[in-house]
């Protein structure tokens, strides 16, 4: 028996009020588990499916969620610059691919998740299906809401492309990176080893509206707030063999405990890095930052 539509309207909201309430307390990547065992109003409603990668409960008039794997698939999913996600139809017709064109069709938000290891993965929403393609059988989604009012979303104006790029790397880049770095320093500040992930940042070294400023685990610091600010600030440096270093003017300051504890007693500290030496912070990055450091 179908849900009515108002109640399928509020189970949608209720997900992303849940999600939000994971992020806000410092959730950087979601399990398989928990994401199986979300519940609306003491119902156990799963929002991934046990073996497809998207999920359409019976109940449902319309998808509810997508996810793509952090493994490779037979199917041709990719996220292009401007931020719009191909997901292609299920092999057969079904169910599924009817789902999916009426989520288009009745302009249902969506979530999307995105694996970033086995298990793993970052949640984007709402998205929206925005292009339908039945000869080729795929659909695009929206990683951002505003993308759906653009007149032709898969071919943008020049002015429209980078206004789409900027939000991508805002919406689709940080999580996936803030996801790949905290969990590289196990959910710890890589200075004072504070493990509160709400109070963690995933820091660039270089920026990433820099040349070589990538996503990548290598360019990036797990950070508490105030030792990202300060690293942002140039306050606070970090040589290339991993020793912080502290601000001159700001080591002779007194200001009370927070100003000694926090920061002028981490000069000379020694960073904490990742188990794995393939995601110790790049050497050339740190030289880059700390030139303008010391500069």
């Amino acid at each position: 028996m179908k849900r009515l539509p108002l109640e399928q309207q509020a189970i949608r909201e209720d997900v992303f009020r849940w999600l939000d309430a994971r992020r806000n307390s410092g959730a950087y990547e979601f399990s398989r588990e928990e994401l199986t065992n979300y519940t609306y109003n003491g119902e156990r409603i799963p929002l991934l499916d046990t073996s497809r990668g998207i999920r359409n409960p019976a109940d449902f008039d319309a998808t509810l969620t997508i996810m793509t794997s952090s493994k490779k698939t037979e199917y041709a999913d990719g996220i292009s610059p401007e931020g719009l996600v191909r997901y292609s139809y299920q092999s057969r017709d079904g169910g599924d691919n009817v789902k999916l064109r009426a989520a288009y069709e009745n302009g249902d938000p969506l979530a999307y998740f995105l694996g970033v290891r086995p298990g793993h993965y970052v949640a984007f929403y709402p998205v929206y299906v925005v292009h339908d393609d039945p000869v080729n059988r795929q659909v695009h989604l929206a990683l951002d809401e505003s993308l759906r009012f653009f007149e032709d979303p898969l071919h943008l104006k020049e002015t429209e492309r980078r206004y789409a790029e900027r939000l991508v790397r805002a919406r689709l880049h940080q999580p996936v990176f803030r996801a790949r770095v905290l969990r590289a320093y196990a959910s710890s500040c890589a200075i004072c080893d504070l493990k509160h992930p709400e109070l963690l940042d995933a820091a660039h070294i270089i920026a990433d509206s820099e040349d070589g400023g990538v996503a990548d685990v290598t360019n990036g610091l797990a950070l508490c707030k105030i030792h990202h600010a300060s690293y942002d600030q140039n306050l606070l440096g970090i040589t290339p063999d991993y020793q912080v270093r502290i601000d001159r003017d700001l080591l002779d300051e007194v200001d009370g405990p927070m100003l000694r504890y926090g920061l002028q007693n981490m000069h000379g500290q020694k960073l904490s890095l990742p188990r794995r030496e393939m995601e110790w912070p790049s050497k050339e990055g740190l030289a880059v930052r700390f030139a303008i450091f010391s500069g």
